[in-house]
Formats: structure tokens, C-alpha cells, sequence
């Protein structure tokens, strides 16, 4: 609830108390407005949501507009009256109907949002662009929006940096941001890093959490600026005390790997947790991961297993590896080898290269399932070809001994370097091994 200041309503704000009330009761509905914002807010009275309903309605019925775009957010929001986005829709309707860009703006979520009337992109359009051209920043913010996505009108990113801009210029923080986003992905204008980095700095100044975020990953990966993990450690902290759960990870990641600030493993793990319990996956892996080796935290695998599940609940393939692997070497719980492989097949057929690698070696050495080489190439070829380097060190003896597939020595060298040049040390015997093995048949071959 607001009141936009006029100059003919100044003199109202230097009146006292007595004065103000006895203006309202004579039926001043300025006078009326005013007197409920002190209700409302608190400001030389006791606050009373009740009271400055009251006196919103004495107002709002006269057809003051700031006080029908009050009674409508009480409504809305219900303060001092039952929420009733019905009759907040009515009040904004009549305040917006008489060109107040607020209650424009307010009645314009309303229609997209479809809440206590019918949804219309259209007619939220219709109203933004009044209340935008009137300089209504948090219009021009949602007319922005209406632009990305298309809502109400043919989408248009040049109109939607256009309007983001101008709001920015009000100082929105969340168009602060946008516009920010905008320099950023290349919408609606070129791509420019510092650009991006000013305005991130604006939105971020004002307390805005994801402006916030967003500048601390430009200091942390030198996007625009400087690399400046103390700056990063900063802004992340700055977002994650606002509940900004990937900030809150971030800045676990940094306590626990001494990043921007002094390692702290007590302090990675307070973040985790904040983060986790909004459910972000990545949060829940890693607070798993510290459950699971006791970093941090003492060890607890019960505890582990029911975050690496709720991990992939959502999204982190990781986590059936690692389920595979607490099973398989009985890590705190009982061993149980089927279980485990059914740990595997799932992270495998979604793609996860270390339950392929896991999968692979189930099927070769016979574990939980029975054994079956050709089973085991098909999983130790996909988990390779990813880039798991086990996988193609092993792929790599495959094929030099002819274990469930042809023996093909040009091949097994061909994955075993690959092992080596992503830095497995074991892959670097396997290529020498291959390369004797290969100089020691190269006389017979001559002698052909």
C-alpha cells in the first residue's frame, strides 16, 4: 500500500494528528487517505490494519484513487479485512480506470496472473503500457517481461531491453538485474560483459538477491571483471543470507574449499543444509558426499543415502553411483550386491558415466549379476566414451585381451591413451604394456 505524493496533498503530511483526524471526519477524503496511512504504518499511532481499512473505504467511496488503490492491496493482501482478491480487483479497477499507474500495474499482475478475474495477457498488456508511458517503473518492468516472453504481445526483445532500460533508469532493483541479464545472454542488445557487470552492481547495491548471486559468479569465473574470490564470498554470502539456495551452495563450496575465505568445514556444511533444505539437488549431493566421509560432520551413511536419494529426486545423476558404491562395499549399511546393481542400471541408463563404469564392472566380475562380458564392453564403451577414464583404461585391456569382444590392439591403444592424456596414471602402463606388446608381434607381421 502506498500513497503517491501531489503537490496539492503536501500540506496534509504537515499537519498533526488532531488536525488530520478532524479533516477526516468532516469527510476530507484526502484527509481520510492520509489519516489510514497512519493506521497502516504506524506512524504516530498504533498500528491498526483495521483502523486504516476504515478509513481507506470512507475515502475509496468518494472516489479517491490512492485510497481505492490502498483498500484494494488490503484486500489483496488481507490486512485489517479478509483476503478477497475478488474485491481487490474491484478496487484496483476503479482507481486504474482513473489513470492511477499503481493500481494499472497491480490490476495488470492480477489479469496474468489470473487471480480474482479471468486471465488476459492482453488487457495486462493494455494496462502496463498505460502505466509505462505514464513512468511507472514497475510497469515498465512487467511491460518488459510481457515483451520476453510474448504475454499480450508479439514478442520482442529489442521492446523488452527498451522498457527494461527505462525502469533501471528509476533505479528498479529487479530491472537492475534484467538489464544486467540482458548484456549478459545477448537479448535485445550485444553482449557486453561490463555492462553487465554495472548494472549486476546496481541491482546487487540495493539488496537484490539474484543481482547479488549473479555478481558474485562474475567475480568467481572473471566474467566482466577481475577474479576476486574475496568479492565473490561477499556477494554470495550477501544473496545466501536473503535464502538464495544456489548462493547458499556457493558459498558452501567456497567455506569447504578455502576459496575467498579461510576453509571452514562447519561452515560449508550450515550452508549446505540451508541450501538443501530448499531442495536444491547439488546441495543435497554435497551435504550427502560430507555425510558419507564424515567431512565436516560426523559420519552418519543412513543420513547419507536418504540425501543422495533426495539428490536424484532432483536431478543429480551423481548420486546412483554413489548409492551403487555404499551398497556393493556394505559402507555403513548391509552389504547387498542386487541392490547395488540396481543402483547402477538406473544411473546408467540415465547417463551417468560412473554407474556405467560401476555397471560394467558388476557384469564382468560376476557381481549381483551373473557374469557377461559383452554386457560389460556395452557399459565400459558408454562410460568411456564420456570420458570416464577407469572406464577406458579398462575398455583398453578389454580389447588388448580379447575379453568379451575381439582383440583389436589398434583400438586398445587408441583408449588407453586417451586414459592417459586425461591423467590416468594406470592408463600410462597399460599404453606401454600395449606398445610392447604390439613392437613384439611387428617381426611376425614383417615376416608375412
Amino acid at each position: 500500500m502506498e500513497e503517491k505524493t501531489q503537490e496539492k496533498e503536501i500540506r496534509y503530511s504537515k499537519l498533526s494528528l488532531e488536525e488530520l483526524k478532524e479533516l477526516a471526519e468532516q469527510g476530507d477524503a484526502k484527509a481520510q487517505n492520509s489519516f489510514a496511512n497512519l493506521y497502516c504504518y504506524g506512524k504516530d499511532v498504533k498500528k491498526d490494519y483495521k483502523k486504516a481499512v476504515k478509513w481507506y473505504s470512507k475515502s475509496a467511496v468518494q472516489g479517491n484513487a490512492v485510497a481505492q488503490f490502498n483498500l484494494a492491496s488490503c484486500y489483496y493482501n488481507g490486512c485489517g479485512v479478509e483476503r478477497d482478491l475478488k474485491k481487490a480487483v474491484e478496487w484496483w479497477t476503479k482507481s486504474a480506470e482513473q489513470g492511477y499507474s499503481d493500481a494499472q500495474n497491480s490490476l495488470a499482475v492480477c489479469y496474468l496472473l489470473g487471480e480474482g478475474i479471468r486471465k488476459s495477457y492482453k488487457k495486462a498488456a493494455d494496462l502496463l503500457t498505460k502505466a509505462s508511458e505514464r513512468g511507472d517503473g514497475n510497469a515498465q518492468h512487467n511491460l518488459a517481461l510481457c515483451y520476453e516472453r510474448g504475454d499480450g504481445v508479439k514478442k520482442n526483445y529489442q521492446k523488452a531491453f527498451e522498457w527494461f532500460s527505462k525502469a533501471a533508469d528509476q533505479g528498479v532493483a529487479c530491472s537492475q538485474f534484467k538489464l544486467g541479464e540482458c548484456y549478459r545472454e545477448g537479448i535485445g542488445v550485444e553482449i557486453d560483459a561490463v555492462k553487465a557487470v554495472k548494472w549486476y552492481s546496481k541491482s546487487a547495491e540495493q539488496g537484490y538477491a539474484k543481482a547479488q548471486f549473479s555478481l558474485a559468479v562474475c567475480y568467481d569465473s572473471e566474467y566482466g571483471v577481475d577474479k576476486d574470490m574475496e568479492k565473490a564470498v561477499e556477494w554470495f554470502k550477501r544473496a545466501a543470507e536473503q535464502g538464495h539456495m544456489e548462493a547458499q551452495y556457493n558459498l558452501a563450496v567456497c567455506y569447504g574449499n578455502g576459496d575467498g575465505v579461510e576453509k571452514d568445514p562447519k561452515m560449508a556444511i550450515k550452508w549446505y543444509v540451508k541450501s538443501a533444505e530448499q531442495g536444491y539437488g547439488p546441495a543435497e549431493y554435497n551435504l550427502a558426499l560430507c555425510y558419507d566421509e564424515g567431512e565436516g560432520v560426523r559420519k552418519n551413511r543412513v543420513k547419507a543415502i536418504e540425501l543422495y536419494k533426495k539428490a536424484i529426486a532432483n536431478g543429480i545423476r551423481l548420486a546412483f553411483n554413489n548409492l551403487g558404491v555404499i551398497y556393493e562395499r556394505g559402507k555403513g549399511v548391509k552389504k547387498d550386491l542386487k541392490k547395488a546393481v540396481e543402483w547402477y542400471k538406473l544411473g546408467a541408463y540415465f547417463g551417468d558415466a560412473g554407474a556405467q563404469f560401476g555397471l560394467a564392472l558388476c557384469y564382468y566380475y560376476g557381481r549381483g549379476v551373473d557374469v557377461d562380458l559383452v554386457r560389460a564392453i556395452e557399459w565400459y564403451t558408454k562410460s568411456a566414451e564420456q570420458g570416464f577414464t577407469m572406464a577406458q583404461n579398462n575398455l583398453a585391456r578389454c580389447y588388448q585381451k580379447g575379453f568379451g569382444v575381439e582383440k583389436d590392439l589398434v583400438k586398445a591403444l587408441e583408449w588407453a591413451n586417451k586414459a592417459a592424456e586425461n591423467g590416468d596414471e594406470k592408463a600410462k602402463v597399460t599404453v606401454q604394456d600395449i606398445r610392447q606388446e604390439m613392437n613384439e608381434l611387428s617381426p611376425h607381421l614383417c615376416n608375412h
